[in-house]
């Protein structure tokens, strides 16, 4: 199962009506402000998102800040294995082994996520693009 969101830096993200909980690919195209980053980071989080991969510019900021969102939620005590969020980022890789992995190799040690979320950064109407990239995979 896979759904497709488009935004760019400081727009506003709602609720979203997906299978919970979720993997989450998020494509990088523009820097954002560190501000934006937390509070998507946040978002995801407290949305079920238990796997981030970030690909793109700045990847490794992603996913630092996905990490801390995940402490703070949890007021930097012990994570619950089933609420655990993991973490990648696939910088130097092309954006179709990073789907890939996406797909086929983001598994999660206590729970089975079956739905991927592709928050594409930067670039809107690409969603026929990601979605074939998706289906090759």
């Amino acid at each position: 199962m896979f759904t497709y969101l488009a935004v760019q830096d400081g727009d506003a993200l709602k609720d979203f009506d997906q299978p919970k909980p979720f993997k989450c690919l998020i494509l990088v195209s523009e820097e954002v402000s560190d501000s934006w980053r937390h509070a998507v980071s946040d978002w995801l989080v407290t949305s079920g998102c238990l796997y981030v991969m970030a690909w793109g510019m700045g990847s490794s900021t992603w996913d630092d800040s996905v990490d801390f969102a995940g402490l703070v939620k949890f007021d930097w005590g012990d994570i619950p294995d089933d609420k655990f969020v993991m973490t990648t980022w696939h910088h130097n890789e092309p954006l179709e082994e990073a789907m890939h992995f996406a797909k086929f190799a983001a598994h999660h040690p206590a729970v089975d996520l079956e739905h991927l979320f592709v928050l594409d950064i930067g670039n809107s109407g690409r969603q026929d693009v990601i979605q074939k990239l998706f289906d090759e995979a």
